[in-house]
């Protein structure tokens, strides 16, 4: 994949009203307020084609981005701490859990991690349940210019530990929007997981 050029399709609230399971779709995950738009952003060039927000939980739909006319990103809500009700939080789980499960086309999951912070609770439940259910995935550890390069290698090295406690094997990629640490290596990953 080039990443050249890339237009926002549509946002759907639920699996029902995704686009027309078509071409390869790489889907990023993660909780709230962690980078999952920015990093959209940084590896299409394109400062404002996803829309980033300070507030946790912008987010409410799977937003769809035809990437090279062949291959969609699709940025999940984040899940967590985002501001609704508990009724749609669980209706977020229940719509994303579908979408993960049941979309033939999805090639790939890139699970995004704050890399200042150890991984939640969440995040360990949902690496183990995209091991359990041996969805293909990647780990990106967001904003890593904001840490030294040892505590970059200590939270990495975290990280595959809790991975591999739950014998899961997967790439781990240190990144940061700001000074495009790891933009490549995703952008290679993506592209492996969509040939």
């Amino acid at each position: 994949m080039k990443f050249k050029k890339a237009h926002f399709v549509t946002g759907a609230p639920s699996l029902d009203v995704c686009p027309e399971p078509y071409y390869p779709e790489i889907c990023l995950a993660g909780r709230s307020n962690v980078g999952k738009s920015s990093l959209i952003n940084a590896m299409l060039n394109h400062k404002g084609l996803a829309r980033t927000s300070n507030t946790p939980g912008k987010t409410q739909e799977m937003n769809y981005y035809l990437v090279d006319d062949k291959t969609y990103l699709v940025d999940l809500p984040g899940f967590g701490y985002a501001k609704v009700s508990k009724k749609e939080r669980e209706r977020w789980g229940r719509d994303i859990r579908d979408y993960l499960l049941e979309r033939p086309t999805l090639h790939l999951v890139i699970h995004l991690v704050d890399i200042r912070h150890k991984p939640s609770k969440l995040d360990e439940e949902f690496f183990y349940w995209l091991g359990v259910n041996r969805l293909p995935f990647i780990v990106v550890l967001t904003k890593g210019d904001k840490l030294s390069h040892n505590k970059r290698q200590q939270s990495k090295a975290r990280v595959k530990r809790i991975l591999d406690e739950m014998n899961i094997e997967v790439p781990i990629v240190i990144s940061s929007v700001k000074d495009k640490t790891g933009i490549k290596d995703v952008k290679k990953l993506i592209t492996e997981f969509t040939k």
